[in-house]
C-alpha cells in the first residue's frame, strides 16, 4: 500500500466510528481534501452532514470552525474585522470564522448574495482581503458547506459562479435500516464524535497532497476528461454545460481516486466514478427537461455510459461505436 492509501483509508476507517454506511461519501471528502477543493453537502436536515465535517477536522488534527449562515450574517462576520487597539494606537485584525483549517458552511443557501461573496475569494485564493489588506488563510484550507435542497423557503440559491467553486457535490442520503439501528446502538450513552481521537496529522495530509501532483494521466485519458465535459455542453436537456474549471475539477479528483487506491496512474474507471460528483452541479438543465423531471446527475450519467472509453473494443457489432454515437442524445461525434 502507497502512503496516500494508508493515510486515507486511516482517516476513513476513524470517521466511519461516527458515521455509518457512508464509505463513499467519506472517501468523496478525502478527495477534496487531496486535491485541496471544497465539498458541497446537498442534503435533508439529520442526516450527518455536520458530523462528517466534525469527524474529518478531528482526525486531522485541523483547526475547525463552524459558521451559521442566517439572512442577517454580515460579510466581517466572515472574514473579520479591523479593531482600534487604544493602547497601541493601531487598528488590529481580528479574523473571522473563516480563518481556519476546515470551514463548516452550515446552511450556506440561507445568506444573501453578498454574504455567499465574502466566500468567494476565500475559496478560489485561499485568502481574505479586509479594509484593503489581504490576509492569507491557513493551509490545507477546505470548505464543506450544505444545503437543504427540500426547504426554499427563505434561502438564496447560490449563482452558478459559486456553485462552480466546489470541486465536488455530494448527498449523504439517509442510512440503511442496519444502519441506523447501529446508529441507535451506539449513542446509547453518549454521541461517538465526544470521543474521536487525531490519526493523521497536518504534515501527512501535506505530504499526501503532493504525492497526488505527481499521479501519471496519459494524454488519452485527457482526451476522456474533455470529450466528458464537451459532451455536457451538446446535450439536448442541458441549458448550460460544465466548464474548463469542470474540466480541471475532475482531472484533479480521478488523480486522487487513484492515489487512494494505491496508483500512480490514473484509470478510465476513476474518471467514471468522479464524473458526477464533479460535473453534475455544474449544469444546468433546461426547462423542459426539468417538467419531465430529468435532473444533472441522471444527464451525467447518461454521458458517461455513451461516450466511448478509450481503448475498449465493443462486445458485438450491435453495439459497435457508430451505433453508440447513433444513441447520444447530444450532437457531435
Amino acid at each position: 500500500m502507497t502512503e496516500v492509501q494508508v493515510l486515507t483509508e486511516r482517516i476513513a476507517d476513524n470517521v466511519e466510528r461516527v458515521l455509518v454506511g457512508k464509505s463513499r461519501e467519506v472517501r468523496l471528502v478525502l478527495v477534496a481534501l487531496l486535491c485541496r477543493g471544497h465539498v458541497l453537502i446537498e442534503d435533508v436536515p439529520g442526516v450527518g452532514k455536520t458530523v462528517l465535517a466534525k469527524a474529518i477536522a478531528r482526525s486531522i488534527g485541523s483547526m475547525f470552525k463552524r459558521i451559521q449562515f442566517t439572512p442577517d450574517l454580515l460579510p466581517s462576520d466572515i472574514t473579520g474585522v479591523n479593531v482600534f487597539n487604544q493602547l497601541t494606537g493601531r487598528f488590529e485584525f481580528r479574523p473571522g470564522p473563516v480563518v481556519a483549517h476546515i470551514v463548516l458552511a452550515d446552511e450556506i443557501n440561507r445568506a444573501t448574495p453578498k454574504t455567499q461573496s465574502a466566500l468567494l475569494e476565500a475559496m478560489e485564493e485561499g485568502q481574505v482581503t479586509v479594509d484593503g489588506v489581504t490576509h492569507p488563510l491557513p493551509e490545507p484550507f477546505v470548505v464543506l458547506a450544505t444545503e437543504n435542497p427540500i426547504e426554499y423557503e427563505g434561502t438564496f440559491p447560490l449563482p452558478e459562479a459559486q456553485l462552480d467553486r466546489f470541486l465536488i457535490r455530494l448527498s449523504l442520503g439517509y442510512p440503511s435500516r442496519r444502519g441506523e439501528i447501529e446508529m441507535l446502538s451506539r449513542q446509547h450513552f453518549e454521541h461517538p464524535l465526544e470521543h474521536l481521537g487525531q490519526v493523521a496529522t497536518l504534515e501527512e495530509l501535506r505530504a499526501a497532497q503532493e504525492q497526488v501532483r505527481h499521479v501519471y494521466v496519459d494524454d488519452v485519458l485527457k482526451e476522456y476528461i474533455v470529450s466528458l465535459v464537451e459532451a455536457t455542453r451538446r446535450h439536448d436537456d442541458v441549458y448550460l454545460g460544465a466548464g474548463p474549471r469542470g474540466s480541471l475539477a475532475l482531472y484533479n479528483a480521478a488523480r486522487a481516486w487513484a492515489a487512494m487506491h494505491g496508483r500512480d496512474f490514473v484509470i478510465p474507471d476513476d474518471i467514471k466514478e468522479l464524473a458526477e460528483p464533479t460535473l453534475a452541479h455544474r449544469i444546468i438543465v433546461n426547462p423542459a427537461a426539468r417538467m419531465r423531471n430529468v435532473d444533472a446527475r441522471t444527464i451525467v450519467r447518461e454521458i458517461v455510459m455513451a461516450v466511448p472509453v478509450p481503448g475498449a473494443r465493443p462486445a458485438s457489432s450491435g453495439t459497435s461505436e457508430q451505433t453508440a454515437r447513433r444513441r447520444l442524445p447530444f450532437g457531435g461525434s
